[in-house]
């Protein structure tokens, strides 16, 4: 590597432009080899730089979210989920509900799909470059009370639930809430109304949920009932 080299890397280092640092060797030789224009050349290469921070951002996006597992609906079985509408999955995963921040909330007994969906949503938005986060009915009540108790409830709401742009609360009802918890769960949802979108799934029928959690307040929900 020749002094030039050196410099043009230190610079890059300087500006974060991993793209650029990694690939204008090549895309000089073939600008060289093609004779293109300077300027061709410099779109190239910001084209290379744009296309390598929207891969980082989608990984860190991604990690952010808490996914326990990847998972897509190129892999669920539609034909094993009775009660699942296809073309309405479908119509979710071009993400508009987040844009309207909706809620929506699939129903059913255990192993039917409904966390591979929501999660296969979620993946889908970090794709898109919209941040996401996962987590458990559960571990959203422990997450709440610890803050409530340490005082931090207001920051932990903030900067770690009503930050993101889609929520997704797997498993309400696997564990059975007491009613001050039932109330945080309130308080998330209402905090989040016509400011984010949020995906819920349940084992639980609505006449089943607690009375803070009641269905009238989901009214303007997409509901969907996953049966074996």
């Amino acid at each position: 590597m020749n002094l030039q080299h050196e410099k043009i890397d230190a610079l890059c280092d300087k500006l974060q432009l991993q793209g650029i640092s990694q690939n204008y060797l090549k895309i000089s030789a073939e600008a060289a080899k093609e004779e293109t224009t300077f300027a061709a050349f410099l779109e190239k290469l910001l084209e290379v730089e744009w296309q390598m921070r929207n891969v980082r951002k989608r990984r860190t996006l991604t990690r952010f979210a808490g996914f326990p597992a990847i998972k897509t609906l190129d892999d669920f079985d539609f034909s094993f989920a009775q009660g699942v509408n296809k073309k309405q999955i479908m119509e979710l995963s071009s993400l508009s509900f987040i844009e309207r921040m909706e809620n929506v909330i699939f129903l059913g007994p255990s192993g039917v799909g409904k966390t591979h969906l929501a999660i296969a949503l979620g993946y889908l938005a970090t794709q898109a470059g919209l941040k996401a986060r996962f987590i458990t009915a559960a571990d959203l009540a422990v997450l709440l009370d610890t803050a409530h108790r340490e005082g931090k409830y207001e920051q932990v709401m903030k900067s770690g639930i009503l930050s993101s742009k889609l929520l997704i609360i797997d498993e309400l009802g696997y564990l059975p809430l007491q009613r001050h918890q039932a109330d945080h769960f309130f308080q998330v949802i209402a905090k989040r109304y016509e400011k984010g979108a949020t995906i819920v799934t349940s084992n639980l029928n609505f006449s089943q949920w607690e009375k803070p959690l009641a269905p009238e307040f989901w009214v303007d929900s997409f509901v969907s009932q996953l049966d074996k």
